[in-house]
């Protein structure tokens, strides 16, 4: 068998068809378009490709594109004040109405993909984004077979949305459809996280620094503490997130993709699938819950109740619209797991990801081992460990912790923080994590997709959590809204040790900053 290796940053995106299902819903107008738009601006578009937005609603083309602007003018990190590029980037937008249940509106489609593909020099190459609910991508993929779409020369890709499945066994149903009409190479699962600038960052940090590869194992790290964590509620999602919950809407993808960007092993190359490789091994390692003993003693689900933020008061899930008032579904899920592979065995990972809590933030803190406490310093002086924390969302950037003499004082020790924040530097306007994702997609890149067996994997780790839960209720927690969460997780990291570092707008007061970019 042939490797072939690929230098994906110096390939431009191909021409295409674009196929957004579901293009009049939220996420095609909050991401999908001013990506698109992002894209074409910076050149990354070629100029022979077509975006065909496909509901079951009736719009004109020029309705169609007038939504398109609209999403842009109010989402795009660029403005559409451009008249010129405007009007050269719109006319590559159709829209057709279609019932996805009806093989002829397929048909239909092909007719004028045809059509498209003469009309802007496309050799035939097509991506269906399906922005659908997942009991939809198996019915719209065989439509697209059998309505001719997937007969044409160029390359086909499928990209799908989260969640994939609700367990592994709907996981593997779902994914026995799709592989009837794709081949896994052909698939894109999404997972928006993967695309975010830091997340990729963790990678570099990583691998081409010589002072952090050597220390990055059980002998110097104590403990890692991923947060995720939102201010906001279910919002409009009510009827969705009952169903959902924090283990399948966060932590079965977003939480655990972080953690294997963390863990894995330097890949033999920087390729797709040598890099998949190893986040695989990593899912592989987890240490899995064996009984509904170990997942209450590592464990934590909690609901939001009642409380307040900046003197607002807020409601508790279960007064959400479109939530059951006697719901048990978690709006927080915390962990503590264990990658038992030989360079992380007994390093817990502490995880933690909820709704309605003081800040919104992405952090990941690494905490290194401490000096002996009956030596030198440590004799003397109450000296804390040392920190890389990695900022992903929404300040980007990373800072490192450590411990330097008070200027002025006889070996007083104070701790220090130098701070390179992404998000502050003046000019940069970084992309947006589905701006990188639909152009890897384009440009058949497949590194930051999920693979089946990453998704597999996932399952095999998460549902015996979801099937010790549904055996009791007794074990949901409650947090106020517009707090850190509940007390049982501040209590199994406690009893290891450890404490929560403050994050993102939280941190230590008696922390000296000697970057130039803080304020």
């Amino acid at each position: 068998m042939t490797t072939t290796t690929v230098n994906f940053e110096q390939q431009a995106a191909e021409g295409a068809v674009y196929y957004l299902f579901g293009a009049t819903g939220d996420l095609a107008k909050r991401k999908l378009f001013p990506a698109l738009f992002s894209l074409y601006k910076e050149g990354k578009l070629a100029e022979n490709f077509a975006v065909v937005g496909l509901a079951r609603r009736p719009r004109t083309n020029d309705q169609f594109r007038s939504d398109v602007y609209e999403s842009i003018v109010e989402f795009c990190r660029y403005k559409a004040d451009d008249t010129a590029l405007w009007n050269k980037f719109a006319e590559h937008f159709v829209y057709m109405p279609l019932d996805i249940n009806n093989v002829d509106g397929f048909r239909e489609l092909n007719q004028l993909s045809s059509e498209l593909d003469k009309k802007f020099d496309i050799a035939g190459n097509r991506l269906f984004y399906l922005a659908l609910a997942p009991d939809l991508f198996g019915p719209v993929s065989f439509n697209l077979r059998d309505g001719g779409l997937l007969g044409s020369d160029g390359w086909k890709r499928l990209v799908i949305e989260k969640p994939f499945g609700y367990d592994l066994e709907s996981a593997r149903k779902l994914n026995a459809q799709l592989s009837q009409v794709f081949k896994e190479e052909e698939i894109y699962r999404i997972d928006h996280y993967l695309g975010k600038e830091m997340v990729q960052n963790i990678e570099v940090v990583r691998f081409a620094n010589a002072f952090f590869e050597p220390l990055w194992n059980n002998k110097h790290i104590a403990n890692v503490q991923i947060t995720l964590s939102e201010t906001v509620g279910v919002e409009d999602r009510g009827g969705y997130y009952d169903k959902s919950g924090a283990l399948r809407d966060m932590m079965q993808n977003h939480m655990l993709q972080m953690l294997t960007m963390i863990a894995m092993e330097p890949p033999s190359r920087l390729q797709p699938e040598d890099i998949r490789d190893e986040k695989v091994k990593v899912l592989r390692s987890l240490r899995p819950y064996r009984s509904s003993e170990e997942v209450r003693a590592s464990v934590v689900r909690a609901q939001y109740s009642e409380g307040a933020a900046s003197t607002k008061s807020l409601p508790g899930y279960r007064q959400e619209d479109s939530v059951n008032p006697e719901s048990v579904t978690e709006t927080y899920f915390g962990a503590r797991v264990y990658v038992d592979n030989f360079r992380w065995a007994g390093v817990p990972f502490y995880i933690r990801t909820g709704k309605r809590m003081p800040v919104k933030t992405t952090e990941v803190v690494i905490e290194f081992k401490n000096v002996p406490e009956n030596v030198l310093f440590g004799s003397r002086e109450d000296v804390g460990p040392n920190l890389l924390v990695i900022r992903v969302n929404p300040m980007e950037g990373m800072y490192i912790k450590f411990n330097a003499k008070r200027p002025g004082s006889d070996r007083e020790i104070q701790p220090v923080a130098m701070e390179f924040c992404q998000s502050c530097q003046v000019g940069i306007n970084t992309p947006e994590a589905y701006e990188r994702l639909i152009y890897d997609a384009a440009r058949g890149d497949s590194t930051r997709f999920t693979r089946w067996d990453e998704v597999a994997q996932a399952w095999t780790f998460v549902d015996p959590i979801a099937k010790a839960w549904k055996e009791s209720d007794s074990d949901l927690a409650f947090y106020p809204a517009g707090s850190w969460g509940p007390e049982p997780m501040d209590r199994i990291i406690e009893e290891d040790g450890f404490h929560w570092w403050p994050v993102n707008g939280q941190e230590e007061d008696n922390v000296v900053w000697i970057s130039g970019s803080r304020k």
